[in-house]
């Protein structure tokens, strides 16, 4: 009830006419930036951090919580549209939105994107606001072998998602990985796959890697066919989610909350794993599985969920513990620093207007996310009615923009130009594209945790499994890699007839796609 008076205390406080401006300016100058290949939220606060410092805190921080999920939300648009994620949390959204959107299901797409962030963002602010203290207690406990165990599971989860084809998986995998490599080495400071280039000594902005795959290679892939198959206009499709997508939806936005939420709550977390675990959960429990890979709504409900439950997540450790777990949060600390505010256990205490404020600004964001662009759906649909050289040529300015702006380097337009070129590639032998990405983003986190775990453990393999949840983990993994060995020996063999009927995966080429 304590916690009930107090965020009533800060609604009072933010839902004054000053404030609510302060948080609709956010909300749309998050989308709009957003909407922008490679500029996600954390770039739009770093952005605009100049832009308050004439600002109380309490009403630059109302307006940094509008960027955040108005930035999660950008990304998904160009993820449904443009096959394009604007941030690598968004890389989830790309493969089932932009099949949708290509079938003229763009704005239920947009509209169940928006609707699971905003279900997950009130209900993942809810449990801050009741679970903050607590869940940052168990946060803490949490080490790196169970870090580890977790991103190895999500590596083991995705050959769900691989195709019928686990080699061209694996191989596609393999690549992510190596692509992870390359930088200089946390522990010894020595290069690896840098070829004696000096901007290849740090890692390599993921942003750059999505868009390149997706947009570059999409673009690409579009262009060499462009006159081998008619220009067609792509239909919009009934503005309005129906009753059939509604009762396909509810469960996946709840579901992905689930998911989303915990991995926000613990420090060194991030949107990338829960996302990538909801896809996955998702087409197992489907009842339509075959649908996945050919524009499934549970695939962009889910995952969306997830992204938004994890970002609101992302406020335990930041206001509790002072631990930034996304890039976003470290601007947001730095922020907070600045106006001399240290965040940590004393923080509900030493300012609770500011920190409950900040809450109630989340809920009074996450409201006007959905008010202003569940309306708007139909309109951003309408975008792919553009033909599509013009469409092709605007999504490859925006790629351009926002790979040179991650860094104000030219040198990261080189590497677009490349990673473009391996997504056509990518496409033409029909390797999924979702390997790779999940190697490029958890190979380092895995990396980082094992010699974590072993530093810990004085080189000791059983270090790796020196935690209660790691060891459950690890039974999980063995299950889910024993289980459909030993199904596919009991479960008996089909018949020639009813091998020669089965349709082809999404991720695998036709017999016609081959030829060509």
């Amino acid at each position: 009830m304590d916690s009930l008076s107090l965020l009533a205390d800060g609604l009072a406080t933010a839902i004054t006419p000053e404030n609510l401006m302060w948080a609709a300016i956010g909300v749309l100058l998050g989308t709009f930036v957003g909407v922008l290949p490679g500029i996600g939220p954390a770039m739009a606060v770093a952005l605009l951090l100049p832009v308050t410092f004439g600002l109380e805190p309490t009403q630059a921080f109302i307006m940094f919580a509008g960027i955040y999920y108005g930035g999660m939300y950008g990304g998904s648009t160009t993820s449904i549209l443009l096959n394009t994620p604007g941030e690598s949390a968004s890389v989830m959204t790309a493969l089932e939105g932009n099949k949708m959107a290509k079938k003229g299901r763009a704005a239920q797409a947009l509209a169940t994107a928006a609707i699971g962030s905003f279900i997950a963002g009130t209900i993942g602010t809810m449990l801050v606001v009741f679970f903050a203290p607590a869940l940052a207690g168990v946060a803490v406990k949490i080490g790196a072998p169970s870090y580890l165990a977790i991103m190895l599971m999500a590596m083991v989860l995705v050959t769900s998602v691989l195709g019928s084809s686990r080699l061209r998986g694996f191989i596609a995998l393999f690549i992510g990985l190596t692509i992870g490599l390359v930088g200089l080495d946390m522990n010894t400071g020595q290069p690896r796959l840098s070829f004696d280039q000096p901007l290849l000594a740090d890692r390599l902005d993921i942003v750059v890697v999505a868009v390149g795959i997706f947009a570059l290679g999409e673009a690409l892939w579009v262009a060499a066919h462009l006159r081998r198959r008619p220009l067609s206009v792509i239909p919009v499709g009934r503005p309005w989610m129906g009753r059939d997508d509604w009762g396909r939806s509810w469960k996946p936005w709840l579901r992905g909350t689930a998911l989303g939420f915990p991995f926000g709550a613990v420090p060194a977390g991030g949107a990338e794993t829960p996302t990538f675990l909801s896809y996955v959960l998702e087409k197992r429990l489907a009842k339509r599985g075959h649908e996945f890979g050919n524009g499934a709504i549970e695939g962009v409900a889910g995952p969306e969920a997830a992204n938004n439950a994890s970002a609101a997540g992302t406020f335990v450790p930041l206001l509790a513990l002072g631990l930034p777990v996304t890039a976003t949060a470290t601007i947001m600390l730095a922020a907070l620093q600045g106006y001399g505010i240290q965040p940590g256990p004393q923080l509900m205490t030493e300012h609770p207007d500011l920190v409950w404020t900040l809450l109630a600004s989340l809920l009074i964001g996450n409201t006007l996310l959905l008010v202003l662009n569940l309306p708007l759906a139909p309109l951003w649909a309408k975008l792919l009615r553009i033909p599509r050289p013009y469409l092709y040529a605007g999504i490859l300015f925006f790629a351009s923009l926002g790979a040179y702006t991650a860094n104000q380097q030219p040198f990261d337009l080189f590497l677009l130009l490349v990673f473009g070129l391996l997504g056509l590639a990518m496409r033409r032998f029909g390797l999924p594209v979702l390997p790779l990405i999940l190697g490029v983003i958890l190979g380092p986190l895995m990396e980082t945790k094992m010699r974590e775990a072993l530093a810990i453990s004085g080189g000791d393999p059983a270090g790796l499994v020196d935690e209660p949840l790691a060891v459950v983990v690890y039974a999980v993994i063995v299950l889910l890699v024993v289980v459909p060995l030993v199904l596919g020996r009991v479960r008996p063999r089909r018949t020639p007839t009813e091998a020669a009927v089965e349709t082809p995966a999404a991720d695998e080429p036709t017999e016609k796609e081959t030829v060509r």
